[in-house]
Formats: structure tokens, sequence, C-alpha cells
């Protein structure tokens, strides 16, 4: 794969989830990424969380299993894993045993809770972690119990794209100073971050504690989702002045003196009713033709389906096609570096892993015979 991290090797322990999220992403960014997952695991070749992967099926419970993984160790330059704290280390892989035979290595470890703490070694998923985070309460609308933004805050943000970024970081460290490292990749310490600007709006007494009634929460009227006459949806962002005297402008509103008193939260709800009477009146295209591409702060909501064939996104290539499968491109974009389109991983490279290791073909026989690798 091409792209600003072209030359660096990454070892994946296969896991699920934010693991794989942040494999694809350092994947799509041009390091070669070789997942060693169980002998003979299903390889779905129509999940992009998989795509530009070499795969290898290890036993890594065996000695040959682990032999073999610390060989691979060796001249790489990252690890990742995903399981809980401790379990590398029982397996004989933990940081101190690939750092004895490769000191400048860069391990990430991906967990919800955190390597210590105590909830460290008990079982969650994404809910949980942004319950925890302090996040989970943020999402909602007045009167309503929080709702979980599917799991793009834990897993993914505060998650997979938080370990890509420790890794690419620790890597570059690693790069100037020879000296390896361990990444502890928490969910919660994540979401948590995540959460930063919230914590600052808190602090200046500008957020209340409470779901729905602020400014970014569906609280405010010239912030938030609308039905359409077609039963379509448009968003609503006219948040600075400028912007909502062009929303009030095209919505006939501009006259109205109830709409002049913009931060004006107790008018919040009342308002709220106003535009969503009036945005029932026309059909989604219909406010498409009069709002996008305005300063109003407006898009269309898009089904995944509808998404791919905006023009805007079709114009900047933000999905990809790739064996059939329509996905998101890799993301962010660089000046010099081309990144490749995606290739989907479809099959272990078993064999030509183990070429490349120098594994003659009486050794991987023996290994292929004792399942020790397939």
């Amino acid at each position: 794969m091409a792209g600003p991290l072209q030359g660096i090797r990454i070892i994946e322990l296969a896991g699920i989830g934010p693991g794989p999220f942040a494999g694809m992403m350092l994947a799509d960014h041009g390091a070669e990424v070789i997942r060693v997952d169980r002998p003979g695991a299903r390889i779905d070749a129509r999940d992009p969380l998989l795509r530009g992967r070499r795969v290898i099926g290890v036993d890594l419970k065996s000695a040959e299993g682990r032999a073999l993984v610390l060989d691979l160790v060796t001249s790489a330059d990252a690890l990742f894993e995903g399981f809980r704290p401790g379990v590398t280390e029982r397996l004989g892989l933990g940081p101190a045993d690939c750092h004895a035979v490769n000191p400048a290595l860069v391990y990430g470890r991906m967990t919800g809770w955190g390597q210590f703490g105590p909830y460290a070694n008990a079982a969650g998923h994404d809910i949980n972690y942004i319950a925890l985070a302090g996040a989970l309460h943020a999402y909602g609308r007045a009167g309503d119990k929080p709702t979980p933004p599917i799991n793009m805050v834990g897993d993914f943000g505060g998650g997979g794209m938080m370990l890509a970024f420790g890794m690419v970081s620790a890597l570059l460290h690693a790069k100037t100073t020879g000296q390896g490292q361990v990444i502890d990749c928490a969910m919660t310490d994540g979401a948590a971050a995540l959460m930063a600007m919230i914590w600052g709006f808190r602090a200046n007494g500008i957020w209340q504690d409470t779901r729905g009634v602020n400014l970014l929460d569906t609280g405010a009227h010239m912030y938030d989702t609308y039905e359409c006459k077609d039963g379509k949806w448009i968003s609503i962002g006219s948040l600075e002045p400028q912007f909502y005297a062009l929303l009030l402008e095209k919505t006939g509103l501009k006259d109205d003196p109830e709409f002049a008193a913009q931060m004006d939260a107790s008018r919040w709800p009342a308002l709220k009713e106003k535009l969503t009477a009036l945005f029932r009146t026309r059909t989604r295209d219909q406010w498409c033709d009069l709002m996008e591409m305005t300063d109003v702060c407006f898009a269309p909501v898009l089904s995944m389906e509808e998404a791919p064939n905006h023009p805007h996104n079709a114009a900047r290539g933000t999905f990809v096609e790739c064996d059939g499968v329509m996905q998101p491109a890799p993301a962010p974009r660089y000046s010099a570096s081309v990144t490749d389109k995606p290739r989907m991983t479809k099959a272990a490279d078993t064999d030509a892993i183990l070429a490349e290791l120098g594994y003659g073909a009486d050794k991987v026989g023996a290994l292929k015979a004792a399942g020790t690798v397939k």
C-alpha cells in the first residue's frame, strides 16, 4: 500500500471492532499490517475493517506459534493487541517478551477500561465505556433516556482512532530515539478526551449537565434535525449570527419578532415547534433547492444508501467501491503522499509470510501438520 506510512511494518494480533479499525487506518495510509489470526479463521472479504492486510493463521497457545510471532516481531516496527490485561503476558507475547527481541518495538494495547484501575479486568462494550467516561449522559433529547450514538464514540473515536494516533506518535519517538514503548489505549480515556470542548463549556458556565437543553445537544432550535413533508430529514446548524440571519431570510422568518432573541434558551422550545411545523410544509429536495450550499449551515440527512451518490461526496471520492463493497475511502488526504485504493483482504498469506521469515519447506510442513499455522 502507498502512503506516508509506507515502509512501516505492524503486527496485529486479531481482535474485533476498534483494533481492526486502527489496523485499517494504518494500512490505509501505507503501513504493511500483518494480521495474526486463529488458524483457519474465516476472513470476511466484505469487511472494510480488514482491508489492506496480509493475514497469517497462528495458534498463539503453542510454543511454535509463540516463536513464530516473535520472529515476526523481530523485523516489525510495531505490534498491537486488543485482549484483556495480562492475556498476552500469559501467552509469552507481552511487552517484555517482545522488547527482548526488538527493543525499538512500539507495543499498542487496546482495551475498554485500560490496563489498570478497578474495572480493568471486567468485560464491557462501547455503551459501557462511554457511560463511565461521562459522554453517554450527554447524548439524547430533553426528558428522554441516554441514547448511544451507535458505537462511534467509544470503539472508533475514543478507541481505534486514538490507538492509531498513539501508534504513529510512538513510532515517531522510536525513530528518533531507538526506544520502543507501550501504549495503554483505553476507550474510557479516549471517549473522555473527545468531550474536551464540552468540559470547557461547562467550566465557563455555558453547558448544563442536563441532557438536551444545551446549544449543541438538540436543545437549541437552530441546531437540530427537522422532518420534511416527504418524511425525510434535514440538518440545521445556524449558530453564528450571520448564519442565523440567513436561515431566517431563507425560511421567511426574518420579520418574526419571536426569532430575534436567538440565544434566549427559555424560548428555544417554542421556536423549535414553529420550525418543526414550517419544515414539514416542503419536501427535503425543496429545502435543498433553497438552502443547500449556502451559509445557512445546512445539509440533508442522508441514509447510507444515499450518501455515496451525493454530488459532493462523489466529487471528492468520499466513498469507494471495492470488489462490489461500498465503503468509506481512506481519510485524510495529503498534498504529497498518495494513498492506494483499498484492497479487500480475501485469504491468508501464510506461505508467503513464512517464506519471508526464512522458514523452509520442511519447517512449514511441520507447522501445518501440527495445526500451528494454516
